[in-house]
This record gives C-alpha cells, sequence and structure tokens, in this order.
C-alpha cells in the first residue's frame, strides 16, 4: 500500500485499525456469543454435533440462514431445498456488498477483497460504514477476530448444553445484539437527522410488514431486500448526497 493510499491519508497504520477494529468487535462478539447459543441449540433439536454445527456457524456467518439450514435439516430436506431457502434468506447480502463495495478504496487487493465478501455480516457492515471515508480493510479484519470465534463457539457451545438453559435466559443474552445496532445508528442519527427520520421508517415498515395479513407470511429476507430498495431509492430522490469534487 502506498504512502499516498486513501487507507493511509491519516496516517494510521494497518496494525493501529485492526486494534481498533478489535476494540469495536468487542461487544459484536458478546451478542454473536449469545445469539449463536440459541442457534446451537436448534441445531442439536435436528442431530447435528457440536462440531457440525460449529462449522456451519464458521463458513455461514449468519443467523437468519443457519436457523433455516438447521430447520431443514430436522425435517428431512434435500441439499436443493436447503440450498434454495439459504440463498433467499441471505439475499440480503447481495445488497450491502453493493453498498459496501463503494466504499472500499480500487487499491484494496482481490484477496481482500473476497475475505471481506466472507466476513460481511450485518454487525460488521454497520460498524464499518459508519466509519469516515474509505474503509480499512484490517478495521473489518478486527471486528472480525473476535466476532467470528465468538459465533463459532457460541454454537458449539449451545449444542453441547442443549436444552439446560432456560429459553427466557438465552433470549435475554440475545437482547445484547439488538444493544450493538443502536450504538450504530444512535450516534448518525443525532448528527444528521435526515438519517434518523429514515432509520425510523425502517423500523416502523418492518414492524408493520410482521403483522400486516399476507406480506407477514412473506420470508424475512424478501421483505427486507424490498423495504432497502424502496427507501433508499426514495432517500436517494428526496436526499441526494453531494459528490466531493476532487481537487
Amino acid at each position: 500500500m502506498s504512502k499516498d493510499s486513501p487507507l493511509n491519508q491519516l496516517g494510521i497504520s494497518n496494525r493501529q485499525k485492526f486494534v481498533e477494529g478489535m476494540k469495536t468487535g468487542i461487544p459484536i462478539a458478546l451478542g454473536y456469543f449469545a445469539v449463536s447459543l440459541s442457534l446451537g441449540i436448534h441445531a442439536k433439536a435436528a442431530g447435528l454435533s457440536a462440531f457440525q454445527a460449529s462449522l456451519t456457524s464458521f463458513f455461514m456467518l449468519a443467523s437468519a440462514g443457519e436457523y433455516a439450514t438447521f430447520s431443514l435439516i430436522a425435517e428431512s430436506a434435500g441439499y436443493v431445498a436447503i440450498a434454495v431457502m439459504v440463498l433467499i434468506a441471505n439475499a440480503r447480502y447481495f445488497l450491502m456488498s453493493c453498498a459496501f463495495s463503494q466504499r472500499i478504496s480500487k487499491e484494496t487487493s482481490l484477496a481482500k477483497r473476497i475475505l471481506l465478501s466472507f466476513y460481511l455480516t450485518d454487525e460488521m457492515f454497520g460498524a464499518s460504514i459508519s466509519q469516515p471515508g474509505y474503509v480499512n480493510p484490517f478495521f473489518c479484519f478486527g471486528i472480525m477476530a473476535l466476532a467470528q470465534p465468538a459465533w463459532t463457539i457460541g454454537t458449539g457451545v449451545g449444542v453441547v448444553l442443549g436444552n439446560a438453559l432456560p429459553a427466557g435466559i438465552v433470549s435475554a443474552l440475545s437482547v445484547s445484539l439488538y444493544g450493538m445496532f443502536l450504538a450504530v445508528i444512535i450516534p448518525a442519527g443525532k448528527k444528521n437527522k435526515i438519517i434518523l427520520g429514515l432509520v425510523t421508517v425502517s423500523m416502523l415498515a418492518s414492524y408493520l410488514c410482521t403483522v400486516i395479513p399476507y406480506i407477514k407470511e412473506v420470508s424475512s429476507g424478501i421483505i427486507t431486500i424490498i423495504l432497502t430498495l424502496l427507501i433508499s431509492s426514495i432517500a436517494a430522490l428526496l436526499f441526494p448526497v453531494k459528490e466531493e469534487t476532487s481537487k
């Protein structure tokens, strides 16, 4: 990476960004561990071993996709059915990848881009996209250095514990992940009232889609894609972002 690279404009080394990412990843890792416990319990009910469930979490890194996978395995579904369902449940990552690609410097190597695409989760996206300017890949790697092991280990622990933990405790632990989301959107909302308004509209629209007849039967992944495209398109038309002119 050259000294005048956009990623080094502030004189911040990759090591510093990695450490910064690890600090940001601490609450994400805690939330991941809590949520993956419930996934592990679900995986055990489907007949998976701790190793199998942990391996699934290591490679998939998606709660909705894994829940759908474990549910279909429990029903002895075929490989094609599982693949299609996982594709639908995780389709929102196509949109996040498109948005995230605009925040990566052209100097970023293909290897780093592939690794970033593998690590792209809702939480990593939210924490990274709030960074000013181009996103340093090492900031993302720092986040996932803690978050991915926590997700993987939590799933295995959930299988081992089985149903030993009361459902209420698992549900309470899972709230920490939503707290992390609030920590990402609240500062941005305070700085920009438009963002605050769009977040509020998004939350309200998401809730309505869970109670409106017929619509509530649609996959949450599909709903997320539709709302993202609709709300972001309207926001782009009403509140266009002025591009900075190069000097």
